[in-house]
């Protein structure tokens, strides 16, 4: 019963074969090879659209590089307050930015308030070089709490960039989890909803370490290929990413992997909410699931096999767990199976 992480599962059984055939033999690096120009061109099918392309290792690096291709002196990136970009990533996205900022956006659930969003950007008046300059603003899909930005959402916040000439990036290190969510196409997630550069995420969702950062507009790359040379995300051998994203996208596989993730994580919470001793503390569309149960709960689960994060609850919802209480954060991948579900369920009784 292992929820601690999607990044916990290993790679699903067609990635790995693709990976073993094609390990032989000889073919050009640094992704000059047929295979990557066969999956960049798969990419190019997926959006509608010719696109650029860069593969690297980490969404960290993704993220970073997408912020980095856009910065400016005094640069400030507008993203939510628990988002990956700034929570977790130690920094890298200012790093890799040459010191731009990262302002945090409250709203509820994960998602950037729009109205908190002008509010912030505000504050930084054009020209007042004090302050700073924006530069961007980054939206996570699917969300820290597991929840999906609907079309108006992402379609609001895009409005914002457009009127203050933003470029508006996407971090889908679940980006599968929340198209199958939404029952979307890539580009009517993206594209249409005025997205510019999305961080494609494989890893959380059966890759091994397969990553892409996209330029929905590829005249938008400009640098990129230079800053992922900086950043050492140029890999010699990237044939090992394009094998891993070229059986993804055989026959949607990386849909159905989404799929049964977010069905695994729907099972979840229906046991949850059916449960006497825990509650939702919101419901989520994604593979990520947040519980509240007592302390002395999760201690019995914990020694009952049952491995999970405790978590902090967001300042959103500041009075959400009592004293005794603690909330979970469960993540199903493609890997969770329902027997590990009902058992959990069953565990919290």
């Amino acid at each position: 019963m292992i929820f601690t992480s999607d990044n916990w599962a290993g790679a699903h059984p067609a990635i790995a074969a693709s990976l073993t055939a094609h390990s032989a033999g000889f073919t050009p690096a640094y992704g000059a090879g047929d295979l990557d120009q066969k999956v960049a061109q798969t990419f190019n099918r997926i959006f509608g659209r010719e696109v650029a392309v860069f593969f690297v290792g980490t969404g960290t690096a993704a993220n970073s590089l997408a912020l980095s291709a856009v910065s400016r002196p005094g640069g400030v990136s507008f993203c939510h307050r628990d988002a990956h970009v700034i929570a977790d990533e130690c920094g890298a996205p200012e790093f890799f930015s040459q010191g731009s900022r990262l302002v945090p956006v409250d709203g509820k659930e994960g998602k950037i308030d729009p109205t908190n969003l002008e509010a912030e950007i505000a504050r930084f008046p054009q020209g007042f070089v004090h302050a700073g300059q924006p530069v961007a603003i980054t939206l996570t899909q699917a969300t820290e709490a597991g929840t999906v930005y609907q079309p108006d959402e992402i379609r609001a916040i895009s409005k914002i960039a457009k009127a203050h000439g933003l470029p508006l990036h996407m971090d889908g290190a679940r980006f599968a989890n929340a198209l199958v969510a939404l029952d979307l196409t890539p580009a009517q997630m993206t594209l249409d909803l005025g997205v510019d550069i999305l961080s494609f995420g494989g890893t959380k969702n059966g890759c091994w370490c397969a990553e892409a950062l996209v330029f929905l507009d590829s005249s938008m790359a400009g640098q990129a290929a230079f800053l992922q040379k900086r950043a050492a995300q140029l890999y010699s051998k990237s044939r090992f990413i394009a094998a891993q994203f070229d059986a993804y996208f055989e026959s949607d596989l990386w849909l159905d992997l989404a799929r049964h993730a977010n069905g695994m994580a729907a099972r979840l919470q229906r046991g949850i909410d059916a449960s006497t001793n825990a509650r939702l503390a919101w419901l989520s569309a994604a593979n990520e699931t947040f519980p509240i149960i007592p302390k002395t709960l999760a201690k019995d689960l914990t020694a009952k096999g049952a491995l999970f994060y405790e978590w902090s609850a967001p300042r959103s919802h500041p009075n959400l767990v009592g004293e005794d209480e603690t909330l979970l954060r469960l993540v199903t991948s493609f890997a969770t199976t329902e027997e590990h579900i009902d058992r959990f369920v069953d565990l919290l009784g």
